[in-house]
């Protein structure tokens, strides 16, 4: 009788271990993104948040280096039947992405999964952007866009009003000079992302196009057009101060940075999402609309940065329906309006917006606000929509190792520019030549 009630007992717990195995295992989720810093520590904090919303399934996050890197490590694992479940690609990918092949559209994955969203929530600039054929292939995730942050302090030691940031570039060589005079600091002014920031957004800013064919959007045969009047006449200014040492170049992505944060410029163009970092600078800083040239160029709107996540093909459907339900969490207002205030991404759908403004949260941090003033500054047109070429990775960095080349002196400003181009070109039609 022992024996049997013990047998009895131990099947009973034999069962409640398995069951309780069974109600733990949760379906894993590989999402690789490529944030580090600040910015990575908030992207494991919104995973964090989704795990434990939930017990089906679980995020695993994965730091994979640069965006370059990590685009191109993951069209190799899926080629290799191993691909992610998500990868965050940035806003020059976009068309090699469509046209790879790899890709579940976003708004066909909500579809199979009968997860209902209404994709006009979003912010207009940024659902045109990431859309092919009227459906979005790609969830925005971290959209940014250039503004032109500035140190206070150094303002105030230069004689400088530090409510007053210049508006256009003329003053900014003005107040260059007086910062540097002064001995506030050593520079003016760095800059990040140069290509992104100096080159693609200042044309879109001037309402100029980067690139034939609507910046690429209406065809692969478009060409770069960097090399007119107006890209010599900004980058003749930049070499100039350059060489004058009120302009500092500090290097590609955000390599320039440093030069800022140690108070040794003044001022810095950069990404909206550099927000979050500088709250934590220890800095006296503000930010401010992006520079000017002013007549005869209109102001138009600056262009979307950042991110989105793209859903790999080759995977188990009970699998995508945890991607599925990450990207809804993703996408909720309050998850939108959270990830605003953390790092200064633009929040991408319209009732986040809304729920900011309602809360006060724009007045009490004004400078959270400039980014989406830029981007909404007019109605955009079909040269200032944004940039979707193929090879644009490679592009990019063409256009910033001949304007290193202008810096050092290396090349006259038209001979590099012109080199831009056509190298840029040269990618293009290779690019053409493969999905034509």
């Amino acid at each position: 009788m022992n024996n049997s009630k013990s047998l009895i007992i131990l099947l009973v717990l034999v069962i409640a271990l398995v069951g309780s195995t069974v109600a733990q295992a949760k379906t894993q989720i590989d999402f690789w993104f490529s944030l580090s810093g600040q910015l990575g520590e908030t992207v494991e904090q919104l995973v964090k948040s989704f795990n434990e919303s939930q017990d089906e399934f679980e995020v695993v996050a994965f730091f994979r280096g640069a965006y370059a890197e990590s685009m191109t490590a993951a069209i190799a694992a899926y080629r290799a039947g191993n691909a992610p479940h998500i990868l965050q690609v940035y806003e020059v990918g976009t068309q090699t992405m469509l046209l790879s092949g790899a890709v579940y559209p976003v708004y066909q994955l909500m579809e199979d999964q009968n997860i209902n969203i209404d994709w006009n929530d979003y912010i207009p600039a940024v659902l045109a952007y990431y859309s092919h054929e009227g459906n979005l292939y790609s969830l925005p995730f971290n959209s940014s866009s250039p503004v032109f942050f500035y140190n206070k302090d150094i303002f105030a030691a230069a004689g400088l009003d530090p409510e007053k940031p210049p508006t256009t570039w003329q003053e900014v060589e003005e107040y260059s000079r007086k910062i540097i005079e002064s001995g506030a600091a050593r520079y003016g002014f760095t800059t990040g992302w140069p290509s992104w920031v100096l080159i693609e957004n200042m044309h879109t800013w001037h309402g100029l196009p980067f690139a034939s064919k609507g910046n690429g959007f209406e065809g692969l045969d478009a060409e770069l057009l960097i090399n007119g009047e107006f890209g010599v006449k900004h980058v003749s200014a930049l070499a100039k101060w350059q060489e004058e040492g009120i302009f500092h170049y500090g290097g590609r992505g955000d390599s320039a940075n440093w030069i800022f944060l140690n108070e040794e410029c003044a001022m810095m163009p950069h990404s909206s999402g550099l927000i979050g970092s500088m709250k934590q600078s220890g800095l006296n800083w503000a930010a401010a609309p992006l520079p000017h040239w002013g007549d005869p160029y209109p102001k138009v709107n600056t262009i979307i940065g950042g991110a989105t996540l793209w859903v790999l093909n080759g995977h188990e459907s009970e699998e995508y329906k945890g991607v599925a339900e990450f990207l809804k969490f993703v996408a909720q207002p309050e998850q939108q309006a959270w990830w605003h205030k953390q790092t200064g991404y633009v929040p991408i759908s319209l009732p986040a917006a809304e729920m900011l403004t309602a809360e006060g949260h724009f007045e009490a941090q004004p400078f959270q606000k400039v980014a989406i003033n830029e981007l909404n500054n007019a109605p955009p047109t079909r040269d200032t929509m944004g940039i979707r070429l193929g090879n644009f990775v490679e592009i990019r960095n063409v256009v910033e190792e001949e304007l290193e080349n202008i810096f050092a002196g290396k090349k006259s400003v038209k001979a590099g520019l012109d080199d831009a181009v056509k190298r840029s070109n040269e990618l293009l039609r290779e690019f053409a030549e493969i999905y034509q």
